[in-house]
């Protein structure tokens, strides 16, 4: 039997994706759970796996070209003499330019992503329907990439495990709960070494210097998508200034423990959003979404254009310092454009931060699927009036916050500030709690 490989869906806004290289050649032999082929999607490279044993036997759309989802990508054959018909399909079907396949239409984002199975085309008769000798896709369905480092270390087998990551896949979790090890320590916490922001100055192209079009990679696509989305909520903003003082010593003494500045302002927003549930909602067409989790979403620039929001769930329920272990791992995948898409659509509330480069205030655009943003702006020493009718020198920030109309109304921006605004100022111990 041959079979069509068509460009899955690897998220609910993905309509095309880009091959960024082939794992295997035309020939070689496809093992059952193996990675066929890599895919560009509009934010992470994604593996595409075998669920059954085969041999690639064309390849339709090269390493470097863009495919639409759901168009033949290429042929696979049960057996090596099925590969000249193959070939001979893949003439045909070049020559005659079939339709693409149908493809499940894209969700809503407010609907979860599924992963999607490609459809299997018998080009021997008749059109099998999909099923687990289709070609896996979108996710890493079988296995993330951590956890497959983890249980070769381990000496696991992962055919014996039952995934419990999100739509079964299997995550380094399930195999550090065979061995009982943990493959990160937690006991102890590093200092981190590195200095650098977390949002780093996007490069420049060398066609764009010149003076020609650059055309927009993938992810520059998908931010363009959201961020015209956006324009069709009705939003207002709200801004702040924050006393840091307080939160600028706390932050000397546990620097050296690893705990960076991102981690304790999103460690105090996530606290902060708990007394507050009305600015974790968003809206639905239903009516109000309030969240069940609080996950914040922190705006990261990609070395190669465009931005990506790595999420750190729960963060209300983590502790600091896991947060910040957390939020390193985040940046460095989401750069490496390793990240699963669970890991930076599920945010509930989103923090954009340009202080670091000296920016004092700015306004940030409201992500489609959530009720606000806060921009934060640098922590300058400003001269102020104290309380005793003196003038003295404090440390502030600007703070704005961008609101989805519907779902928050003044008042509720203006409380949750206030109190963001009193933890920051008099009680950031407890952030260490």
């Amino acid at each position: 039997m041959i079979r069509e490989v068509f460009m899955p869906a690897l998220s609910s806004t993905m309509t095309e994706g880009k091959i960024v290289s082939w794992a295997k050649s035309p020939g070689d032999k496809v093992e059952k759970g193996e990675t066929v082929v890599i895919i560009e999607s509009d934010k992470a490279d994604m593996d595409v796996e075998s669920f059954y044993e085969g041999y690639l036997a064309v390849i339709a759309v090269p390493a470097g070209e863009s495919a639409s989802v759901g168009s033949t990508i290429g042929y696979v054959a049960e057996s090596e003499a099925e590969i000249p018909l193959a070939q001979e399909k893949m003439k045909g079907a070049t020559a005659s330019a079939p339709s693409a396949p149908p493809v499940a239409a894209a969700t809503s984002s407010s609907t979860p992503t599924v992963p999607t199975v490609a459809t299997v085309t018998s080009l021997n008769g008749g059109t099998a329907a999909p099923d687990a000798t289709a070609i896996a896709t979108s996710r890493r369905i079988v296995a993330s990439p951590r956890a497959r480092k983890l249980a070769k270390q381990l000496k696991v087998e992962l055919s014996t495990l039952k995934g419990s990551g999100p739509f079964g896949r299997i995550v380094a979790a399930d195999v550090e709960g065979v061995t009982g090890k943990l493959s990160t320590p937690t006991a102890t916490v590093q200092p981190v070494t590195s200095t650098a922001p977390a949002v780093s100055i996007p490069t420049i192209s060398a066609a764009a210097i010149a003076g020609e079009i650059a055309p927009f990679n993938t992810l520059q696509q998908a931010v363009i998508r959201n961020m015209v989305a956006s324009l069709q909520v009705p939003v207002f903003r709200t801004g702040y200034t924050i006393t840091t003082d307080a939160l600028d010593s706390l932050y000397k003494q546990v620097k050296s423990k690893g705990v960076t500045m991102t981690a304790l302002l999103a460690k105090a927003v996530a606290v902060t959003l708990k007394k507050h549930p009305a600015v974790n909602a968003c809206f639905a067409e239903q009516g109000i979404q309030y969240r069940g989790q609080i996950n914040v979403a922190i705006a990261v620039a990609m070395p190669d254009g465009g931005l990506i929001t790595p999420v750190l769930r729960n963060a209300d329920q983590t502790d600091l310092y896991s947060i910040s272990r957390s939020w390193k791992d985040l940046v460095e995948r989401s750069r490496a454009k390793q990240l699963q898409p669970d890991e930076y659509s599920t945010g509930t509330f989103t923090l954009s931060n340009l202080g670091m480069f000296g920016v004092d205030r700015f306004d940030a655009i409201l992500p489609p699927g959530q009720g606000a943003i806060l921009a934060i702006g640098a922590s300058r020493p400003q001269v102020v009036a104290t309380k005793d009718g003196m003038m003295g020198v404090k440390q502030q920030m600007q703070v704005n916050m961008t609101c989805d109309h519907r779902v928050i109304y003044g008042a509720d921006a203006a409380a949750f500030l206030q109190d963001l605004a009193k933890l920051i100022e008099t009680n950031p111990q407890s952030l260490t709690l």
